[in-house]
């Protein structure tokens, strides 16, 4: 009769409402409260007892370490027993083999009390529960670490197109996106967000680009994901991700080659700023009127290949490498170039300098800057090989510069600053003779630093082009500079 009484009320708690304590150990399963040294304390909490999760390298996971037996741990661990009890006058110990995805773990609690019914059930219902935890953030762990991998790929291969390495930037992305990079051509995107939204961003350009385009964080600006869309369709998934998206801002390159995929980031770059001005927060580059193309284009082709001669003597890498760094060390600071190349800074800098040397220059000149990034986009065009025959003489850079067609140019574009009368047209050709130097431009002007600052930035809209920011818009008011005669033309000494 006792037996069918202890039976019914068996029956009766099985199919009646759980005990509070079951209903609290759910709550660990809660995606808010999943945290498996969480679960070890209010076990110890529950039973008035001391309690530990260890591995079988005897790592204490959480809880408060125990006195253990290193073969019983061993014999859970192993697999050879499943639980184990052990007692004695002061303190009731039981163990429990707990799975892990990749190891074993052991949980021991230890009590002064006996471990009745209810006691038992309480451990043994709560390392099926740190079971479940232990699976659930291995298989999170190991998606982060896929996702990470994927991302640290897909940078990989930015960066190979970055520096010209086309070849090598196919060979990666074919093992996990076969025929991304199939295509000669592509756009460059940057899609501008607050860094807290990035992740997300990244994710939905990821979405709406059905994984056809390269999809990469920038490692430089917190807040940027690049996008180099070789289809067609690219873009127009981003305008509409931006349109559904507040806050949200887009920039876009014309098409170009991945080769140029260094070039058709700085117009993304570029255009990103002018995004911020339109109602629909995007915008591409504009394919205004650049001084090069105002040049007799054989001449021009025939001068960069004289001024670029010096490192036609190097290994096709190192050259490409040299190139594809001064390009970009050009247009960005070395930190950010450091950052999309994925190098150090120094590496930037001894690469730049390596090329100053070639050139027999200094980079400090803002004149020297915009003509040797003169030289460096003219280079893109030219065909990958050594020019054949020796320098001509008679290509100088001021022949180049002493067409109508440039001269004109130049006049129109600094004829613009004329009717401000506080005559910004003197202070920028002053900051740019001194480097961009705010503070020397205001000792040799007599004024202050920040009146030189707020004169050059008076100048960006009406010039329609960014100064303070350097880069290409920076190097064609320098050439404008130099084609009327309002500043000196840079010495190219060639190595030495």
């Amino acid at each position: 009769m006792a037996g069918r009484e202890d039976g019914n009320r068996q029956r009766e708690t099985q199919a009646g409402p759980r005990p509070a304590w079951a209903e609290e150990l759910l709550e660990h399963l809660r995606p808010a409260g999943r945290d498996v040294r969480r679960v070890v304390a209010w076990l110890a909490a529950t039973l008035g007892a001391t309690a530990a999760l260890q591995d079988a390298a005897g790592n204490l996971v959480a809880g408060n370490r125990l006195p253990l037996d290193e073969d019983l741990v061993a014999d859970l661990t192993t697999g050879r027993i499943a639980s184990a009890a052990w007692q004695s006058r002061e303190r009731h110990l039981r163990l429990v083999r707990v799975e892990h995805p990749s190891h074993a773990c052991v949980l021991a609690v230890s009590r002064q009390d006996p471990f009745d019914r209810q006691a038992s059930a309480v451990v043994t219902h709560t390392a099926q529960v740190i079971e479940l935890l232990l699976t659930a953030s291995e298989s999170t762990a190991a998606g982060l670490r896929l996702s990470r991998a994927t991302a640290d790929l897909r940078l990989a291969i930015l960066q190979l197109l970055m520096v010209e390495d086309t070849i090598a930037a196919r060979r990666v992305a074919a093992g996990l996106w076969p025929g991304l990079l199939d295509a000669e051509t592509a756009c460059v995107y940057v899609v501008e967000s607050t860094p807290e939204m990035r992740d997300r961003v990244a994710e939905e350009c990821l979405d709406r680009t059905r994984e056809d385009a390269l999809v990469v964080r920038c490692p430089a600006m917190d807040g940027h994901v690049i996008v180099v869309g070789p289809r067609d369709t690219t873009g127009e998934a981003l305008r509409s991700l931006v349109g559904r998206t507040p806050g949200l801002f887009l920039g876009g390159s014309v098409r170009q080659g991945l080769a140029q995929t260094a070039t058709a980031y700085g117009q993304a770059v570029s255009a990103l700023a002018v995004a911020h001005f339109r109602p629909d927060n995007t915008a591409v580059y504009a394919e205004r009127t650049h001084p090069e193309r105002l040049m007799d284009p054989v001449a021009l082709r025939g001068w960069t290949s004289r001024v670029l001669r010096p490192l036609d003597a190097l290994p096709h890498h190192t050259r490409a490498e040299l190139l594809a760094t001064t390009r970009l060390g050009l247009e960005f600071t070395a930190v950010n170039t450091a950052k999309v190349l994925g190098v150090s800074r120094n590496t930037v800098r001894a690469r730049m300098e390596r090329v100053e040397a070639l050139l027999g220059t200094d980079f400090a000149d803002l004149t020297v800057r915009a003509v040797v990034h003169l030289a460096l986009n003219t280079r893109i065009g030219l065909p990958d090989v050594p020019s054949d025959g020796p320098p001509q003489p008679d290509l100088r850079l001021a022949d180049l510069l002493s067409g109508s067609a440039i001269r004109t140019w130049g006049q129109g574009l600094l004829g613009r600053l004329d009717a401000d009368a506080r005559n910004p047209r003197r202070t920028l050709r002053t900051w740019i003779a001194v480097g961009g130097n705010a503070e020397r431009a205001a000792q040799a002007l007599g004024v202050h630093a920040q009146t030189v600052r707020e004169h050059v930035r008076s100048a960006e809209p009406v010039l329609e082009r960014q100064l303070l920011a350097g880069g290409t818009d920076l190097y064609e008011v320098v050439l404008a500079h130099l084609t009327v005669g309002d500043l000196d033309l840079p010495v190219l000494r060639g190595p030495a």
